[in-house]
């Protein structure tokens, strides 16, 4: 009898990475048990510790509709001490929220072959399908897929997005932009400044959008759908399903971010730390893997991409003698292409910026 073949881990990734198949071609192909590559060791070390989780603990939750000086303090309390909130009453209605849940799950169950033809790991491209974009730097793969959309500034040909998702992408994101505007007001201000600083400095001009897809997971107590990570723009603006599992580390402990039908989850990214000198954070989050699916998650992160050369340090306004710059000054494309070269690798994205002090 012939023994089998022994594969290294890149062979193992490279044989998965051909497949373009994703992660739902593993569960479409009836695996019950998930591939090495997929364990996460670390995890499954961290659930038989004594690393805590927080039930009792909930991120705030922000009416949009509040009067408007109780609105900053609000937000700004939830960026200083969570760096993540949900807003309600924001303006996008309910049944447009759900034709983007379902656009975006549509477009990961289409045929294999059809999906194919957007499968890529050139960042550079405006439309973009794989699984996992750092799958060869991660120590262990996520139990997910993703399809990438770069909407802002220069939005890709209408006719380059997929058709199942295209007339709500395009739609969506003319509302999200709005609401990004709004809510980058509120931050300016919750900072002391003026409501139009953060968008003369060219905060809300980028638009990344990711559209995530969890298939329901057969070990879901050795993988996750998405490594501890933090996000690399100044802001994102997050729609999910009612299935669950996103949760954010505070204090160090998880505590778990509830599906609140109709609101939407805001959370700061490292270019907003970085901008802010650290007095707003960007915090680590991650999401479970879950034994029911698929899980739907559409994040729209502002941000601009790869081959930008805007430059941004901690705002003058915001430091002095008494509270030193923490971070050197870094162009969108030096950060982002650190991301892409790093992957979600445990190591935080803005320590390669700090200042030796």
């Amino acid at each position: 009898m012939e023994c089998p073949k022994f594969q290294s881990k890149l062979e193992q990734l490279q044989e998965f990475d051909e497949t373009k198949a994703g992660v739902k071609g593993l569960v479409d192909a009836g695996v019950e048990k998930i591939p090495s590559i997929f364990i996460n060791h670390q995890y499954i070390q961290e659930k038989e510790t004594s690393f805590s989780s927080a039930p009792g603990l909930c991120i705030p939750v922000i009416d949009l509709e509040a009067e408007h000086g109780e609105l900053v303090d609000r937000v700004k309390e939830a960026c200083e001490k969570w760096g993540f909130f949900q807003i309600v009453n924001h303006g996008i209605d309910l049944p447009v929220m759900e034709k983007v849940v379902e656009g975006v799950k549509n477009f990961h169950e289409m045929d294999t072959e059809v999906k194919k033809q957007y499968y890529s790991r050139d960042a550079k491209k405006k439309v973009i399908y794989n699984s996992n974009f750092d799958l060869y730097q991660t120590p262990s793969a996520n139990w997910r897929d993703t399809v990438f959309f770069l909407m802002a500034p220069t939005p890709p040909d209408p006719q380059e997005l997929p058709q199942v998702c295209r007339e709500i992408m395009i739609e969506y994101t003319k509302q999200v932009k709005k609401l990004g505007n709004n809510i980058f007001e509120l931050i300016s201000e919750a900072l002391g400044l003026s409501p139009s600083h953060l968008k003369e400095m060219a905060c809300t001009e980028g638009l990344f959008v990711v559209g995530n897809y969890y298939p329901a997971c057969p070990q879901p107590d050795m993988t996750l759908g998405f490594n501890s990570h933090t996000d690399s723009g100044f802001l994102t603006i997050l729609l999910q399903d009612q299935i669950g599992g996103l949760q954010i580390l505070h204090k160090n402990q998880w505590v778990d971010v509830p599906s609140l039908p109709g609101a939407l989850v805001v959370n700061l990214g490292d270019l907003m730390e970085l901008i802010t000198n650290a007095k707003f954070k960007s915090v680590y989050h991650r999401v479970l893997s879950k034994e029911v699916g698929p899980r739907i998650s559409v994040a729209f992160v502002f941000r601009m991409h790869l081959n930008a050369s805007k430059v941004y340090g901690p705002m003058k306004e915001l430091i002095s003698d008494e509270n030193p710059p923490i971070y050197r000054e870094v162009s969108v494309d030096e950060i982002i292409s650190c991301r892409y070269k790093n992957g979600i690798n445990g190591i935080p994205l803005l320590s390669y910026f700090k200042l030796n002090t």
